[in-house]
């Protein structure tokens, strides 16, 4: 299936020098791309529009909001996890995330803890392709995740492999998906594709030959995007038949004329200007022309003829290669998908082009031409990504991928690899090893060039939108690595910001740190007192948590030591200008929390404790809010001071309406 989305994101661009540090740039500042996120929930609220409900689909809507948890079982290709990612959108609310659990990857949290959860998330733990010993050990956790899902008002879909032995315990939570009817599952991919009833409820040879087997949801689909482009490829009196035909042959019949065609093609141009109509199918005459001859460039090969006036023109060599140029000057073959067939063929049977295609793809990226538009970029590093997915070799894609972003500073290039890099998270049999590829590169590598400008940008608006956790982590490195900007910082920050749980887990990662300054950093700018105090539909807030006052405690402290005052003291104004504007229980505990951080100071107790004090004087002459607040804040401070110092009692002797710690 030829499928196409423009993934574009907005950007702060990176170099590195010296072993571990993050430098960010701006390369990819200002793109005018859509962000991913958006895409991401335009594809899931397609898949939802697309699903035709299997039977027993109702049961299972039935069990997850009767017990928050529901267990699929069902034959492959019967489209189980496609089934599970539309119940928990049905289940979507604005206080929770959607996040796949992937049990034993790289800082994943166990299935028992339950920090795992937050308030209102959808979780899906897939384990479709899961052997005998991983599908025990998650079920040996599902009591403990499914009680924290229950506090936690969440919902939890798991997938269940094939025929798997589910405990006597959880059988009230199984419901067994059956496959949807074929023709209902291509007509109504066919009607989202505009082809219209009368057209489609016709008897068609190709449709029920095709249909015979039991196909997996993912070909029917495929074969409903064949028939949608032979439709827009086809002539004007060509019908429903016309189409399904092609479609067939399309499928059947591309690799062996593919092979024969290369076969007949014995020079050099001819078969780069193969490659270059099926690697740009669909481009301008002019990119395709241009990108044959530098592909015979990089190959080290001679163009063909030393004036233009010898060669012989675009028209006469795209008609030996089957390929005809549209009016408006699209260069498309002219048979339906024959250029993937082309691509696989020369893919999988010249394999020492491969490096090369790399080289020569990026060279194309980054052309300075009116017809090189963002479709037609996306459009060469999808397929060239995809010939490395489909062959197996996600390796050879992310040192492509690196290589894209080091060995230049265009925003083409870093677009291009970060276009590529998620496709390779996007792929189902890939995305775990670029995951841990990810990993890697953000946690150990030493980075090149502006590859870390890449790595911040898949993290936070690709990773985060499946797997949140794994985002926090790699931007928690990347952070902690960075150097002279705060971008990956602040990346990090905009994806706590968005759920109470991840806010959780990146105060209790700073609190058992080494408490470097970039950590440090980092907390004084997750530690916004507006998210801690903000409910958001919850009963409480994080700060009113004993374990987040903890962190916080630890983590004040350790500012409070290691950090000299002009390096902390914007951020304790922040929480007394926070406190003065509170008008519940929460300004007093933030002052609370300050005064026992500075407590632990030992040594350093009272400067801290007058250094504490001047910041309120001094946020009293810069806030915004109330002048007589600010001043009642302070003095509400001095007293908390003098009670930890044992020199007033621990209640002021005039009660504020704020109170202290509830």
């Amino acid at each position: 299936m030829n499928q196409h989305t423009g993934t574009w994101v907005r950007a702060s661009g990176i170099t590195v020098t010296g072993p571990g540090d993050v430098h960010i740039g701006t390369q990819l500042q200002d793109s005018d791309k859509p962000a991913f996120r958006r895409v991401a929930e335009d594809q899931l609220r397609r898949l939802r529009y697309a699903l035709v409900p299997p039977p027993r689909m109702g049961e299972a809507r039935a069990v997850l909001a009767d017990t928050g948890t529901v267990i699929l079982e069902g034959d492959p290709g019967s489209g189980r996890s496609a089934a599970a990612r539309v119940l928990l959108h049905e289940h979507h609310r604005d206080s929770g995330v959607f996040h796949e659990l992937l049990p034993g990857e790289e800082e994943e949290l166990s299935l028992q803890d339950p920090a795992l959860v937050g308030t209102g998330d959808q979780l899906l733990l897939d384990l479709a392709a899961a052997d005998d010993r991983r599908w025990a050990a998650a079920q040996a956790d599902l009591p403990a995740l499914r009680k924290a899902v229950h506090e936690q008002r969440a919902h939890l879909v798991v997938v269940m492999p094939h025929r798997g032995v589910l405990d006597p315990d959880l059988q009230y939570c199984r419901v067994v998906l059956e496959r949807p009817s074929g023709i209902g599952v291509l007509r109504r991919h066919l009607r989202l594709h505009g082809v219209l009833p009368e057209q489609y409820l016709r008897l068609d040879g190709t449709v029920t030959g095709f249909l015979t087997a039991n196909r997996p949801m993912r070909e029917i689909a495929e074969f409903a995007d064949l028939v949608r482009r032979a439709r827009e490829a086809g002539q004007p009196g060509d019908g429903f038949g016309q189409w399904c035909e092609a479609a067939g042959r399309a499928r059947n019949d591309g690799r062996r004329e593919a092979a024969a065609l290369v076969t007949k093609l014995r020079e050099a141009p001819q078969r780069a200007l193969l490659i270059a109509v099926a690697m740009l199918h669909g481009a301008h005459a002019d990119v395709v022309h241009r990108a044959a001859g530098q592909l015979l460039s990089t190959l080290g090969s001679p163009s063909e003829g030393d004036s233009p006036l010898q060669q012989r023109d675009l028209a006469e060599r795209l008609l030996e290669i089957s390929a005809t140029a549209t009016p408006s000057g699209q260069v498309r073959f002219e048979r339906l998908d024959f250029d993937s067939a082309v691509r696989a063929h020369f893919w999988d049977h010249m394999p020492d082009l491969r490096p090369h295609l790399g080289t020569w793809a990026v060279s194309l990226v980054e052309l300075d031409d009116p017809h090189v538009v963002p479709v037609v970029r996306d459009g060469l590093v999808e397929r060239v990504a995809g010939e490395y997915l489909r062959t197996g070799r996600a390796d050879g894609l992310g040192t492509l991928i690196e290589g894209w972003s080091t060995g230049g500073t265009s925003r083409a290039r870093l677009e291009a690899a970060v276009h590529a890099l998620t496709r390779g998270l996007a792929d189902p049999v890939h995305a775990s090893d670029f995951r841990e590829q990810m990993y890697q590169w953000c946690a150990k590598r030493r980075l090149k060039g502006e590859f870390a400008q890449v790595l911040v940008r898949v993290c936070a608006d690709v990773l985060a939108t499946s797997h949140p956790d794994q985002a926090l982590v790699r931007l928690y490195h990347l952070a902690r690595r960075e150097r002279g900007t705060t971008h990956a910082r602040q990346a990090l920050c905009e994806l706590v910001a968005r759920s109470r749980r991840l806010h959780r887990v990146l105060l209790d990662r700073l609190a058992r740190s080494d408490f470097s300054p970039a950590n440090l950093g980092i907390f004084l700018q997750a530690s916004d007192p507006e998210l801690l105090t903000r409910r958001a539909g919850a009963s409480h807030a994080l700060v009113d948590e004993q374990g987040a006052q903890r962190s916080l405690t630890t983590c004040w402290h350790a500012v409070l030591t290691e950090l000299s005052p002009s390096q902390w003291q914007a951020g304790a104004r922040h929480w007394l200008h926070w406190a003065a504007a509170d008008t519940g229980p929460h300004g007093g505990l933030l002052l609370d929390l300050l005064v026992s951080a500075a407590q632990q100071c030992t040594e350093k107790r009272g400067k801290v404790l007058a250094l504490l004090y001047a910041c309120a004087r001094d946020a009293e002459r810069t806030g915004s809010g109330d002048a007589a607040r600010a001043a009642e804040t302070t003095g509400l401070l001095l007293h908390k001071i003098s009670a930890a110092q044992g020199i007033a009692p621990a209640t002021p002797q005039t009660t504020s309406p704020r109170g202290t710690r509830p």
